[in-house]
């Protein structure tokens, strides 16, 4: 339980907006086979995640906009990465000088750029710690502010208190994300666990958008999918999804 407190603390100074912990044992299989054994072989996580700027997020529907592309590039997506791995470092000096191991997570770096993803998921991290569920869009939905805020990770041994509460799917009939897709990456199929990620997702359909965006001459920027969850957008018009 001290533990537990001294890293809420440490969190807290950092100024982090979510900051837990959980067992990987549920989830060991899935980790196993995308980050291999260095990632498998960590009983613990934990799961950090810095808010976006609503003001910026509000902003998507006019990305083209290069002032509008400009302040979401930099503030809410590089500066907060830059925040959430200089949180981690300091989480993982902060448990190692206790005695324990611990591995910190980029907030953004590929490890596999065949299957454009990191060792860990950091959504399936923090669905694990229970601050939200996967939607549609593949990314962590929470109920306080939808999709965003970016998420990184701590892998550790040391003995945390932690408990399995993934959220309930909320999702519901819901496509707002879907439909705000411009390239159409989303399946629209909800998430089950188990199930590839290409079931609901396809990254390469992302990643060639950007490198559109690049030859045109435009920042590659979009979040449309962060921009039309209800769950992030009641925020502004006071209405929760059903």
């Amino acid at each position: 339980m001290e533990l537990n407190r001294s890293l809420q603390e440490l969190a807290d100074a950092l100024g982090l907006d979510y900051c837990g912990t959980a067992d990987l044992a549920p989830a060991k299989n899935f980790i196993s086979e995308q980050g291999g054994r260095a990632a498998a072989a960590f009983p613990t996580t934990i799961s950090i995640g810095v808010i976006m700027p609503h003001a910026i997020v509000d902003q998507l529907p006019n990305r083209f906009d290069p002032a509008v592309a400009m302040s979401y590039e930099s503030h809410a997506y590089n500066i907060i990465n830059q925040r959430l791995n200089q949180a981690t470092s300091h989480i993982a000096g902060f448990l190692q000088r206790a005695g324990y191991a611990a591995m910190p997570v980029a907030a953004a770096e590929h490890h596999d750029d065949e299957r454009i993803c990191a060792i860990i998921s950091h959504k399936l991290t923090a669905s694990l710690a229970g601050f939200g569920w996967i939607g549609k869009s593949c990314l962590l939905i929470t109920p306080e502010v939808g999709p965003r805020v970016r998420w990184s990770t701590v892998l550790t041994d040391a003995a945390f208190e932690t408990h399995y509460q993934r959220k309930e799917e909320r999702c519901g009939d819901c496509r707002e994300c879907v439909d705000a897709c411009p390239v159409q990456a989303f399946t629209g199929r909800p998430f089950r666990e188990g199930e590839p990620r290409e079931s609901r997702y396809d990254a390469r359909k992302c990643q060639d958008y950007f490198k559109q965006l690049l030859r045109e001459g435009r920042r590659p920027v979009c979040g449309m999918c962060v921009y039309a969850c209800p769950w992030g957008r009641c925020l502004n018009i006071n209405i929760l999804p059903a």
